[in-house]
């Protein structure tokens, strides 16, 4: 099977490009070639920009696929390119769309594949649904091979699952309390890159899947003071939690906020039995407890990731001082 990444060299997609290379998969990347993250053996590299199309079509050259997944379209304008360039050229085209496009907050839970698709309040993910009712036009009107994956918060050993990443682990391994949103009870889902790369390849070059939608998330459901008591656990420190209204997080940053009151803030758990009926070993094991110590040990392994932002550390004493201010 031959199949074109567009990307596969990011946070997700680096595990998908792995496991897809270890499974013979004849894999090629369409890159810019600026990621830091190395690229497996077996893996052909095409240089080029998927916003040129010219040299997108110099690089592809009469290559076909058997699949095509972008890891990095984010408007109808993307999606339409893509439409146009692959026409003819793939059997599958997968777009890669995001959980934060459903129903927020979602009226029920657990959330299917068949939950609304509308966030009022973050642009990133409006703009996700968007890109899916583009592609779903292009499929029902010609017969473009659609596939929709919506991965929730997925992470590998670099990413933390804080606004400010590092610098909320310094604060805890000072001693200092740290902001947590809401009253830290919501629950929330944290999948593993390795775990979501099983279902994401598992769909490759599938015809079962044509026209449909899937989100691939862990079954472990946390909140978010487990959450962050994991992270404290996994780096020697103490969770010293201090809880703070959504709002009052936007009022003091808007980008913060708003990735809060559009995703974080309400409970996300989601129903993985569409995925698994075409891809019965989709079966998520890595804990975020296990993930947590491995997301430390990387940033330990090298004192210049252990970036503090000066910013964020003192816009968590801004908030704790406002929060306590209005206490009788």
């Amino acid at each position: 099977m031959r199949v074109l990444f567009i990307g596969g060299t990011g946070v997700i997609s680096s595990a998908c490009t792995e496991l897809a290379v270890r499974r013979g998969i004849e894999l090629y990347l369409l890159t810019r070639g600026q990621s830091q993250r190395p690229i497996p053996e077996g893996a052909h590299v095409l240089h080029g920009d998927i916003r040129n199309r010219e040299a997108t079509l110099a690089a592809l050259g009469r290559l076909t696929f058997d699949a095509v997944v972008n890891w990095v379209a984010y408007t109808p304008e993307h999606i339409q390119e893509d439409v146009e360039v692959f026409s003819g050229r793939t059997r599958q085209y997968i777009f890669i769309s995001s959980a934060s496009a459903y129903q927020t907050p979602p009226s029920i839970l657990p959330v299917t594949e068949s939950t609304p698709l509308r966030n009022p309040f973050w642009e990133y993910s409006r703009l996700k649904a968007e890109c899916e009712a583009a592609l779903m036009q292009a499929y029902m009107r010609e017969g473009f091979p659609a596939v929709i994956v919506r991965p929730s918060h997925t992470y590998d050993q670099t990413l933390l699952p804080f606004r400010d990443r590092y610098t909320t682990v310094a604060r805890m391994r000072a001693g200092k309390r740290v902001v947590v949103h809401g009253d830290g009870t919501s629950l929330w889902t944290l999948t593993h890159h390795q775990d979501f790369a099983v279902g994401l390849v598992g769909l490759l070059g599938n015809p079962q899947a044509t026209g449909e939608a899937f989100h691939i998330t862990s079954d472990e459901w946390l909140t978010w003071n487990q959450i962050y008591e994991f992270v404290a656990q996994a780096a020697g420190a103490e969770a010293r939690l201090v809880h703070a209204p959504s709002e009052l997080i936007a009022a003091y940053h808007p980008d913060w906020g708003a990735s809060l009151m559009g995703d974080k803030m309400h409970s996300m758990i989601f129903d993985n039995s569409k995925i698994r009926r075409l891809v019965p070993e989709f079966q998520p094991a890595i804990p975020f407890w296990q993930g947590a110590k491995e997301i430390i040990a990387w940033y330990d392994a090298d004192p210049a990731r252990q970036s503090v932002d000066p910013a964020f550390d003192a816009l968590h004493d801004r908030i704790i001082q406002a929060l306590e201010s209005c206490k009788p």
